[in-house]
């Protein structure tokens, strides 16, 4: 077994549990229904996020042709993937039969840790390009990274509902353009 076939069980089980955590939350939505107070954001964040850690594990397929690992390089890698479980974590609430559920309440109470996660899981991306690569990524996939990153400061600094209902559908379909762009097929 080659070094990367070993780290990746781990990343990917990992991947995996963010992935449960979207889909049982989804779940929750639709089992609670009649307990559940909508916010349409919310439901679009948690589906931008499973692509999200699709494409995270569909995009760590190029890390095979790493040769040299260090602890470090494994470390960061490590870290994207645990800052996007945790990522998956909060996006939607936990759900019981006893409990009704304002999704507009969630947001609104997790919205600071939402977004200053985000910004944690692009800035150890773009770290692990630097680790891994020994290089920034190229000009397009950067930019993204630069436009998520501004996008999700500026979601820190306002709570105005409007902007960040603007911002679920753009994020949306900005981060479907950076799969479909950079991502559409396997290296």
């Amino acid at each position: 077994m080659d070094a990367f076939s070993y780290l990746s069980v781990l990343l990917s089980i990992i991947i995996g549990l963010a992935i449960t955590q979207i889909l049982t939350g989804l779940r929750g939505i639709v089992l609670w229904r009649s307990r559940v107070k909508m916010y349409w954001p919310v439901p679009l964040w948690a589906a931008t996020l499973l692509l999200l850690n699709v494409q995270s594990w569909w995009a760590m397929f190029d890390l095979r042709e790493v040769t040299k690992w260090t602890f470090a390089a494994f470390a960061v890698v490590l870290a994207q993937s645990i800052a996007q479980y945790l990522l998956a974590g909060i996006v939607l609430p936990d759900f019981s039969s006893d409990a009704n559920v304002d999704l507009r309440e969630h947001y609104w109470s997790h919205s600071h840790w939402f977004f200053g996660l985000f910004v944690a899981v692009l800035l150890i991306s773009l770290a692990k390009s630097v680790i891994v690569y020994g290089k920034l990524p190229d000009r397009g996939d950067l930019a993204f990274h630069g436009v998520f990153i501004a996008l999700s400061v500026t979601a820190l600094l306002t709570r105005r509902p409007r902007f960040h209902e603007f911002l679920a559908v753009f994020g949306a379909g900005v981060f479907c353009a950076y799969v479909i762009t950079l991502f559409a097929q396997l290296h």
